[in-house]
């Protein structure tokens, strides 16, 4: 125990960092290879499954390896996807259909099943409890710790009782150390553990840099006639322009709820535009609107996910530990997909820890045969056969960008000898205020289409408002004195929580940060012109609580 922070020590063979796919797939392998090993799965949400949100158009090949039985076993996938649906958005009214034999092949989803991500996190949450694994929700995982060599030996969850002036309450309870052989990093999209050990250790040297969208969904309880259980429904073009990359969803669940959001690629130009507006404006279309006439919204919102595909994967083993899932950047762009490839590469990691631990590892290594082993799988096979599908839609825009698509994947299949690169980080994107079209946003009705906060609400979302803000600003004076007059200060419109306001406070202009809104969707850490805002855990059990998302 250390005498500065007065944690207190456990120790594990693998310490897996967050309860998703990835993670919770990493434990339940390790575990079916050596039930002897002592593993613990650290998940920052209140219970497994309360941070997840996916589409969620699943496909089950990295289930159906891991849990053979799954079906028998009563995993919540259920909802067989009967047809897809895809309209080209013309205008806020025109639509045109693109028939199925114009879609990259990938994109077809017989097979795959309609899921609340959420729901299979928490199903696999329950087999790896039931196996052995110490799943612990609730602790945010908030330092890296390192041996005197520089190895990662486990991590650190955040203190508890800690008042917003840095004074600790009465109620102070100190973090604690999880300390590992190996570190398994499963945080998901721009977690800021992996963050941190891809910039200690160099890992994105010889990569292109990450790409993201900010998906967000919700989740309606519609009119029975209305609904087609199965019916899988894509979207592009309007309300994005053409340079805008991005699409929306519209997915049939089981028991009248569809699914429905849009992502938007977060290298889009116009600092006027709005994330959440636009996607408000995108259910008044008749194609969209036509199912949700008479029903009932039930649930929102919002994740960052990563769209950098092959090129923009970092190097996965370090000196104690490894990268899987989206927090590497596994999501298949061309499916549109990433949970499968996320439980893939966390039992291929599972894998190469056990077989490092039964030969007498200690830890002491780097498990570059982790590495070997992925590039040798179809999850590798996918991403090469997909790697010019972002940069594509970046070079020649959503049009001909798609058109490129369905030559790449349909008449080439993925082989043509060249491999597209996009190096224009997602922050560098934005035009000038000053250059860039002001977008006038209709006010909600309160029926079809909402507000911020009331969405907030929805989310169950929840902060422990005495403790300090989760949302760090390098330098306090760059969204006034910079960002307001280059870019009208973007931060108000890419949030989707409304945690980012510009306001007047005796006649001068603001910049205020309402972190109780945030739903940990990474945006801001992502999109903020001078890299500025930095996303950090809040107290453990802090942010959103999803229900079936």
């Amino acid at each position: 125990m250390s005498e500065e922070t007065e944690r207190e020590s456990m120790e594990f063979d693998v310490v897996i960092v967050g309860g998703g796919p990835a993670g919770l797939a990493a434990a339940i392998r390790l575990m079916q290879l050596d039930d002897t090993l002592s593993v613990v799965v650290v998940e920052k949400g209140s219970e497994i499954g309360a941070h997840i949100l996916s589409g969620n158009v699943f496909e089950p090949s990295g289930l159906d390896e891991l849990i053979p039985d799954w079906k028998e076993k009563g995993a919540p996938v259920k909802t067989e996807c009967t047809g897809d649906r895809v309209h080209f958005l013309t205008s806020e009214t025109g639509a045109a259909p693109v028939p199925g034999l114009f879609l990259p092949r990938p994109m077809h989803n017989h097979g795959n099943y309609i899921i609340s991500l959420g729901q299979l996190c928490q199903w696999l949450g329950e087999q790896a409890e039931g196996m052995g694994v110490n799943v612990f929700p609730g602790f945010a995982a908030s330092e890296v710790l390192y041996d005197s060599d520089g190895r990662v030996t486990g991590v650190a969850t955040s203190d508890m009782g800690v008042g917003k002036d840095g004074h600790r309450k009465s109620s102070y309870t100190p973090g604690y150390e999880l300390l590992g052989k190996y570190t398994i990093f499963a945080e998901g999209v721009r977690g800021n553990l992996s963050e941190e050990v891809m910039d200690t250790f160099n890992l994105r040297q010889n990569a292109d840099p990450q790409h993201y969208g900010i998906g967000i969904k919700e989740v309606w309880e519609v009119e029975p006639e209305r609904h087609e259980e199965g019916l899988v429904v894509h979207t592009t073009g309007w309300p994005l322009d053409n340079h805008t990359e991005g699409g929306g969803f519209l997915y049939h669940a089981a028991n009248n709820k569809v699914y429905l959001g849009l992502i938007i690629a977060l290298n889009y130009r116009n600092p006027h535009l709005s994330t959440f507006d636009e996607f408000q404006r995108w259910k008044t279309h008749p194609k969209i609107r036509c199912y949700l006439e008479g029903g009932k919204r039930i649930g929102y919102g919002a994740r960052a996910v990563n769209k950098g595909g092959l090129q923009s994967l970092p190097k996965l083993a370090f000196p104690g530990g490894m990268l899987v899932g989206c927090g590497a950047g596994f999501l298949n762009g061309v499916k549109i997909k990433g949970a499968h490839t996320a439980i893939k590469t966390g039992m291929l990691a599972a894998e190469s820890i056990q077989k490092a631990l039964s030969s007498g590892d200690q830890g002491q290594s780097e498990l570059s045969d982790f590495e070997a082993s992925v590039n040798a799988s179809w999850v590798y096979k996918e991403l090469y056969r997909g790697r010019n599908f972002g940069p594509g839609l970046h070079k020649l825009g959503m049009f001909f960008g798609g058109v490129f698509a369905f030559i790449d994947q349909n008449i080439f299949f993925g082989k043509l000898p060249f491999t597209w690169h996009n190096t224009d980080p997602d922050h560098e994107c934005l035009d000038k205020a000053s250059a860039a079209k002001v977008i006038e946003y209709p006010k909600p009705d309160g029926v079809l289409t909402f507000d911020k906060l009331s969405s907030v609400f929805l989310s169950s979302t929840n902060h422990e408002e005495d403790q300090p803000s989760h949302l760090k600003l390098k330098d306090a004076s760059i969204p006034v004195a910079y960002n307001l007059p280059e870019y009208d200060e973007p931060a108000q419109r890419y949030c989707p929580a409304g945690v980012y306001e510009i306001v007047e406070e005796g006649g001068e202009k603001v910049f205020q940060i309402n972190p109780a809104n945030c739903v940990h969707c990474k945006t801001c850490d992502i999109k903020d012109p001078k890299q500025n805002i930095v996303w950090t855990v809040p107290e453990g059990t802090g942010g959103p609580n999803y229900a079936n998302m």
